[in-house]
């Protein structure tokens, strides 16, 4: 059960039905639209930071749900051992989860949504960002090479938790564990970075 929507799309609110095969309800039906998701793809800007796609940080022949493919994922309950059980073997998949080596080093530019780490009197330090509302937020977090962890050069006000931003740095192969907070392990980092609210597209009204 995908979700039919682009990998970024701030006008986008996942469901919260029923498990139903671990799906919307644990946000893995907007992660398997990301992870799977068409062409790769990123372009110049003129800031010079290369304008990527979030299915550009996943390399090609990962598939995040291979281990679970034969499984009858219907018939599984929240409150069942079995399913906690598989819910932690998957965590343990997606928090392990393969980055793209040729991304390292590059300067980039990526729109997503904000999950706060670090801020102190309404000024922000540091965040991850996610390619879809509810990412860490809802269980399970998305897998780690679909969370960049964001280290602003100065820290900025203004920002709170789901607002939509274009994120802008050089990209690190940096694999973080967000600890007790439990919002996930990020598989990459974007140091001295720089944020600036989402605009999308002319026309789009965003």
């Amino acid at each position: 059960m995908t979700d039919p929507r682009p990998p970024f799309d701030p006008t986008h609110r996942p469901g919260r039905a029923p498990l139903g095969g671990l799906t919307r309800r644990h946000g893995l039906g907007a992660a398997l639209a990301l992870t799977l998701a068409g062409p790769r793809a990123w372009a110049a800007t003129s800031s010079g930071h290369e304008e990527i796609k979030w299915e550009a940080l996943v390399p090609p022949d990962w598939d995040p749900m291979k281990r679970f493919r034969l499984l009858n994922l219907a018939l599984l309950n929240d409150g069942d051992a079995k399913t906690q059980k598989l819910m932690n073997e998957m965590r343990g998949i997606w928090d392990s989860a393969p980055t793209v080596a040729a991304l390292d080093g590059r300067a980039v530019r990526l729109p997503g949504y904000v999950v706060p780490l670090d801020e102190v009197k309404g000024q922000l330090k540091e965040f991850l960002l996610v390619p879809y509302f509810g990412a860490c937020i809802h269980t399970p977090p998305p897998p780690a090479n679909q969370i960049v962890h964001v280290r602003l050069d100065q820290p900025v006000s203004g920002y709170k938790t789901m607002d939509t931003v274009w994120a802008m740095g050089t990209l690190r192969t940096v694999r973080r564990d967000s600890g007790e907070s439990g919002l996930g392990v990020s598989g990459y980092q974007l140091a001295d970075a720089k944020v600036e609210r989402y605009k999308g597209p002319p026309g789009t009204g965003r």
